[in-house]
Formats: C-alpha cells, structure tokens, sequence
C-alpha cells in the first residue's frame, strides 16, 4: 500500500467522523430551551382567565362564571407538565441529539405552545351549544398531536440506539414506550366522544391529564453512568 492511499483512507475517515459529529446537536441546550417553551406555554395559559368589568357588580358571582376557564386552565397546565416530565426523562437518557430528534421537537414545541389558544377557545365556547362541539373536538385535537409528537420523538429514539447513553437499559427503553403510547388511543377516544358528548370529553381530557402526572416516574437517585452501590455481603 502506498503513501498516498493511506493518505486517501485517512482522508476517508476524517469526513466520515466529520459528518457524523455535524450531525448531532448538544442535548443540554435542547432541553434548555425546551424547558423555556414549556415555562412559557404554561404562563400563557394564566392570561387567558379573565372577569369583565360588567361582573365587579357581583364579584363572587362572576368568578364563579368563569369556572369553564379554571378548567381549561387546569387541564392545559398539567398535560404540559406530563410532557415535560416525558421530555426530561427522553433526554436525560440522550448522549446526543440527531436531526429527525431535533426536527420532531421542535414540532412538539410548536404544537405546546400553541395549547393556549384551543384552550381559550374551549373554555369560551363551553356554554354555546352551537360552537362547543367544534371547540372540544378542536382542543382534543391538538392535545392528540401533542401527544402523538412525544411518542414519535421517543420512537426515533428508540429505533436508533446509538443516540442513547450506553447504560440505558432494554427494560428503560421499553418503558418509556409503553408510557408515551397509551395517551394516543386514549386521546383519540376522548376525541371522538367529543362529536358526541363535548362535555364528557373535556371531562376525559382533564382525566387524562391527571393520569399522565400520575404515571411519570422521577430518576433512581444516581447519576447516569455510574453502576448501582451494592450491599456489602
């Protein structure tokens, strides 16, 4: 072999490593920014709740009125927190990010802070027989895609295990699959009964909800990458 085709495999390599690393994104500032989205989707949501001036008549009565906004409120606030919690735990198990990984997150970002709108909507509509249909199914669709968007980021994940820290386990990986997926079909039932039932599905969305925070699991304790301390015999 001579010279120059070491040269030329060497060079080989290079753009080989080169791609690669050009193709991967720092998950910290991800997560750091995703964190961002999140905090400000959830503060959007607060705006939204509002008594006319008409109602500082009768002050408690009109707080009261405004419970369809609480709701909404309540409901938008805790499926964010659901994801996030899902968003930190994806990442945390990330030695990197690729491109599809980036993609689809930021087309989860964009679907969370858009929930405040749908939100409103639902909360103001509620009371109108004509309109609360469309305003229900309206929400459940976005939380569906909100929903459907986290599963697909843990998927891609999940089928590429090189973007994973190589202590994260089959029965990990499995998990968060089976806790990401479920939400789909139960958003898609809740959906559906709201062509039908609007207010017992806004009822199913905010039950959902609850089980999403229900369902999260925090971290062992110890840092990623460090073996379990056994018990002494």
């Amino acid at each position: 072999m001579t010279l120059s085709d070491l040269v030329d495999r060497r060079d080989g390599r290079d753009r080989v490593e080169s791609g690669r690393v050009e193709s991967r994104w720092d998950t910290g500032r991800t997560e750091a920014f995703s964190d961002g989205v999140f905090a400000i989707a959830i503060t959007l949501l607060v705006l939204d709740i509002d008594v006319p001036a008409s109602g500082f008549e009768d002050l408690p009565r009109a707080i009261l009125h405004e419970w369809p906004a609480y709701v909404g409120y309540v409901t938008s606030f805790l499926t964010i927190g659901g994801i996030w919690l899902a968003h930190h735990g994806v990442f945390r198990r990330l030695r990197y990010a690729n491109g599809r990984v980036m993609r689809i997150n930021l087309l989860l970002l964009m679907a969370v802070s858009f929930l405040p709108y749908p939100t409103r909507l639902a909360a103001e509509a509620i009371r109108s027989a004509d309109a609360e249909r469309a305003a229900i199914v309206f929400y459940g669709t976005v939380l569906l895609i909100c929903s459907a968007l986290l599963g697909g980021l843990w998927g891609v994940v999940a089928r590429d295990r090189d973007l994973l820290r190589p202590e994260v386990t089959d029965a990990e990986v499995n998990d968060l699959l089976l806790r990401t997926a479920p939400n789909i079909g139960l958003y898609l039932a809740a959906t559906a009964l709201g062509l039908l039932l609007p207010r017992v599905a806004a009822a199913g969305y905010l039950a959902i909800a609850v089980l999403s925070i229900l369902r999260a699991r925090g971290d062992s304790g110890e840092p990623l990458g460090e073996a379990p301390a056994r018990s002494p015999s």
